[in-house]
């Protein structure tokens, strides 16, 4: 008997979703990680752009 004769179809499917699987939450991780920093710095410009626009009609009501 071969050793391919002994190998079950589900525990390859199993193999293939662990390897996903462990592939995937460092990569979900990393992802979602750089998706925070730059809707941060987004949101810390669009701010930038609020209290300059704000600054320019105090300035020109005065």
């Amino acid at each position: 008997m071969s050793v391919l004769a002994s190998v079950n179809g589900g525990d390859i499917l199993f193999q293939l979703f662990m390897l996903l699987f462990v592939l995937g939450i460092p990569a979900i991780v990393i992802v979602a990680t750089m998706y925070f920093i730059r809707s941060g710095k987004r949101r810390n410009e669009q701010l930038q752009r609020l209290e300059d626009k704000i600054d320019q009609l105090e300035n020109k009501s005065e």
